[in-house]
């Protein structure tokens, strides 16, 4: 859905000199003390699929709401290539770029922009009088959205007599109306208390579930980008470092900086059960493949699951084993292939994809280590001594392996 490709935003003298030069590899400070110019952007490509929540994530400075703005044209881009449902952004006329910010695209900005002047129900309607949509139809647009975001009853009520969470909902409600096929986010809710902060988290996580739009959320709180993302890409100076699920950041993060970023998260609710388990037999239990050391600069995104079958799962997800899971009474008797890794295990085998978290009450009570299945295979055991580190807030164990290739960013 969405594309970008070498993506440059320098500003300054000659921008365009920057990107392809040798200037265009030196650090930041550098290059705004050689040529007066500060790269913003820095050679971003990634790809986001249709249906995905894209979280882009970074410190103050970091370049994310100049590269949300450089996607429309907001803001120009110095150079690269950007394309929304394979349209070339950068090559639209005028009149088609307006048409692509009115119909195909909608935004939401950190500071909400509501008209004080007008009521809420033609603040959420003003997009469509824009376009030109009589008023009965936009009026009960706007009140259909109005109900989606959970603020059916205030329609003829003004901003200033609103909370900053209903606001930022009016602000969604308004975003939505149009029917857009991509929804941008530009931290719409850093200015909201904590409360009402994670509320309108659940909201757009909600709302996601509902209407299925593609989303790319800006964001600088890490414990937001973990909580919506189907995928977070970091950037630091411009520049992005790594790209991946919440999973591959939190278990494999790509640099010092990046594992800076995750230090504090509670890994055991973010990891699956295959980051931690070891083989039982090692010679019957082949390891998972190291991820590769380089990665393309550009990769391309895997089509996003739908939210209820998440890279991370919910905390009652469902498992089901078949017959060869549990060994025949000949097995038990004889022998098997895999013997020695069932031997050694307590118990029907719990899926790979399974949140730490979640397993924690029966690997406890196991008599032995559990063993871990993907699919019909297994593929280890978990014990005790594999979940305390975890859980005391310590990194994976060594033989621990990311269950795909993150998506790094060479320098």
């Amino acid at each position: 859905m969405i594309s970008v490709d070498h993506l440059w935003k320098v500003f300054g003298p000659r921008p365009e000199r920057i990107p392809g030069s040798e200037l265009a590899a030196l650090p930041r400070a550098e290059l705004h003390a050689r040529t007066g110019c500060v790269a913003a952007v820095r050679d971003v490509s990634f790809e986001v699929a249709a249906g995905e929540v894209f979280v882009v994530m970074g410190l103050s400075g970091s370049g994310k709401s100049t590269l949300v703005r450089c996607l429309t044209r907001l803001i120009e881009p110095t150079a690269g290539d950007i394309a929304i449902g394979g349209d070339p952004v950068r090559a639209l006329s005028p009149r088609r770029l307006r048409e692509l910010r009115r119909h195909r695209v909608a935004m939401v900005f950190q500071h909400f922009g509501l008209l004080p002047h007008r009521r809420v129900l033609d603040n959420v309607a003003y997009g469509l009088e824009i376009q030109g949509t009589g008023r009965a139809d936009r009026h009960r647009r706007a009140a259909e959205v109005l109900d989606l975001v959970g603020l059916a009853g205030h329609e003829q009520r003004y901003p200033d007599e609103l909370s900053g969470g209903m606001q930022q909902r009016v602000g969604l409600a308004r975003a939505l109306a149009g029917d857009p096929e991509v929804l941008l986010f530009d931290e719409p809710f850093s200015a909201l208390d904590p409360l009402i902060r994670r509320d309108m988290q659940a909201e757009v996580r909600r709302l996601h579930a509902e209407v299925g739009k593609t989303m790319l959320f800006i964001t600088h709180d890490l414990a937001e980008a973990l909580t919506l993302g189907d995928r977070i890409a970091v950037l630091r100076d411009g520049a992005l470092v790594q790209v991946g699920t919440p999973e591959q950041l939190v278990g494999s993060p790509a640099d010092d900086y990046v594992r800076d970023f995750v230090r504090d998260v509670p890994r055991a609710d973010v990891l699956t059960l295959r980051w931690i388990a070891r083989p039982a037999d090692p010679a019957h239990t082949p390891a998972r493949p190291s991820p590769p050391a380089h990665t393309p600069a550009r990769p391309s995104p895997p089509a996003p699951p739908a939210r209820e079958t998440r890279a991370r799962p919910r905390q009652h997800e469902a498992f089901e084993t078949n017959a060869h899971a549990h060994p025949t009474a000949n097995e038990q008797a004889h022998g098997s292939s895999d013997e020695r890794t069932r031997i050694t295990t307590a118990g029907d085998p719990l899926p790979a994809t399974m949140l730490i978290r979640d397993a924690v009450p029966r690997i406890l009570r196991a008599a032995g280590p559990v063993p871990i299945a993907d699919g019909d295979h297994v593929i280890g055991v978990v014990g005790v001594e594999e979940l305390l580190p975890v859980l005391a807030g310590r990194s994976a164990p060594p033989q621990a392996q990311p269950p795909a290739a993150t998506d790094r960013v060479p320098a």
